[in-house]
């Protein structure tokens, strides 16, 4: 069982130490009152067990051989500023000293049976008490104290309640500085927690990373409990804008599909399937967004990219209809074997595209090309645009950012096209990146795989 690790040892000890504190606090103050002079004693004080002070001082002035009397007495004075006085049966000093009338008068208060006394003056506390010497046979010794200074210790030592009370006040502080320092972490977590009820997803303790009593275990184990919430809570919201995002392109071509169903024609039949296809995608994206489930992609569909771009091209070529929009689609092989799940790289090259689309001018055309290259394939994909600025090149991946532009809010964009995009090339190992070419904008993709097919570029259907 480790000491810095186990808080019930940690508590058993603390309170171990503050009963030994308390106990060893009370003998030592109880050594000291008890052997320290009894100065400002009143004259009511009722009879009790005499201090052990005045206790030795009795045997020493009982049983201190004459010749060494003077020296005890003369010690006591120096000492304890305590001046003794020893009087026969007549009221004289055996050591021929004069007798002060405060002396004598607390002396004659030792009549019959009783043996102690108590007298005052201004300046002095008195005390008489009958003792006797072999030599002289039996004495009154009368002690004169000083006037006490202190009035706190005075009390401490004629009270035992006092100090009772004393201890019990020093105990209860130790307990409490104890208590805090015990329970400072658990503090500091109800106010963490209720900073993360309250919404401050960014809440975490400081705790060292290994080691430490099971407050530290805890406090870790909240750090990764809030961790763990803000990413889900993040991707949650992530899913959100993204779903949300993709469905404007269905909704998008199912408003040109609707238009040109309107109009009739020998193409009706063909309007009305691809409403349909795109029904189905809208299900579909708002399956997903019910079920607010941002889960990484599980890599174990071997998806054609070049048959995906195909179909994508054609939607994205069937959006830009209207306004006469080309898309033209290339590619160097027949195949281009992706691992990873078809989902993921529809949302990565269709928001692509329809950025593409969207910021071509009518009359133009976006360039999809696929070209296998070493350890994977290469996607470019162009269009006729205004362009992005060659300082912002790299923010346009940044969600909710908007190039003056290219990205206007008054064109409809908001900034998560690519920012969609971006994230899917990460998850799938990949890189991504944008450049002006003069004549628009080229953003291109590269992503791991198995080459299969031509050796040269050949046209797709466009």
């Amino acid at each position: 069982m480790r000491l810095g690790g186990n808080i019930f040892l940690k508590i058993f000890l603390g309170f171990w130490l503050v009963s030994v504190c308390v106990l060893g606090s009370w003998l030592v103050a109880d050594h000291y009152f008890q052997s320290r002079p009894i100065a400002g004693e009143s004259a009511d004080r009722p009879p009790g067990p005499p201090q052990r002070f005045l206790l030795r001082m009795i045997y020493e002035l009982q049983n201190t051989s004459s010749r060494e009397l003077p020296a005890l007495l003369a010690a006591t004075e120096q000492r304890h500023r305590i001046k003794i006085f020893l009087l026969d049966a007549g009221g004289a000093d055996i050591l021929g000293r004069a007798v002060p009338a405060a002396v004598t008068r607390v002396a004659e208060q030792l009549r019959g049976a009783r043996r102690r006394a108590y007298g005052r003056t201004a300046d002095t506390r008195l005390l008489a008490h009958d003792i006797y010497r072999a030599e002289e046979g039996p004495l009154r010794a009368v002690l004169v104290f000083p006037a006490t200074r202190h009035d706190i210790l005075q009390r401490l030592s004629e009270n035992l309640w006092l100090r009772l009370g004393l201890a019990v006040i020093v105990s209860g502080l130790l307990c409490f500085v104890l208590s805090r320092l015990l329970t400072s972490r658990l503090r500091e977590l109800q106010a963490a927690s209720r900073r993360l009820a309250g919404g401050a997803l960014d809440t975490r303790l400081q705790v060292r990373n290994l080691g430490g009593d099971e407050t530290d275990e805890l406090a870790r184990d909240f750090n990764t409990m809030a961790e763990q919430l803000q990413e889900r809570l993040q991707a949650q919201k992530r899913l959100l804008h993204d779903v949300s995002h993709e469905l404007r392109s269905p909704l998008a071509r199912l408003r040109v599909a609707l238009a040109l169903a309107e109009r009739g024609g020998p193409d009706a039949a063909q309007h009305l399937q691809r409403i349909e296809r795109e029904t189905e995608r809208l299900e579909e994206l708002i399956a997903q967004l019910l079920s607010t489930r941002a889960q990484a992609p599980v890599l174990e569909d071997h998806v054609d990219l070049a048959a995906l771009l195909e179909q994508l091209c054609a939607d994205a070529r069937f959006e830009g209809r209207p306004l006469a929009k080309q898309v033209v689609f290339a590619r160097d092989c027949s195949q281009a074997v992706v691992a990873t799940s078809g989902d993921l790289l529809q949302k990565l090259f269709e928001n692509i595209l329809r950025n593409a689309v969207h910021h071509t001018p009518p009359h133009s055309t976006v360039s999809v090309s696929l070209t296998g290259v070493a350890g994977g394939y290469t996607i470019r994909i162009e269009d006729q645009g205004p362009g992005v600025a060659a300082g912002e090149l790299d923010r346009i991946f940044d969600e909710f950012y908007r190039a003056d532009a290219a990205r206007s809010r008054e064109t409809g964009g908001h900034g998560l096209g690519l920012a969609i995009a971006r994230r899917a090339v990460i998850e799938l190992g990949g890189r991504i990146e944008a450049v002006n070419t003069g004549q628009g904008l080229a953003v291109t993709v590269f992503l791991p795989g198995s080459v299969l097919g031509d050796s040269e570029l050949r046209p797709g259907n466009g």
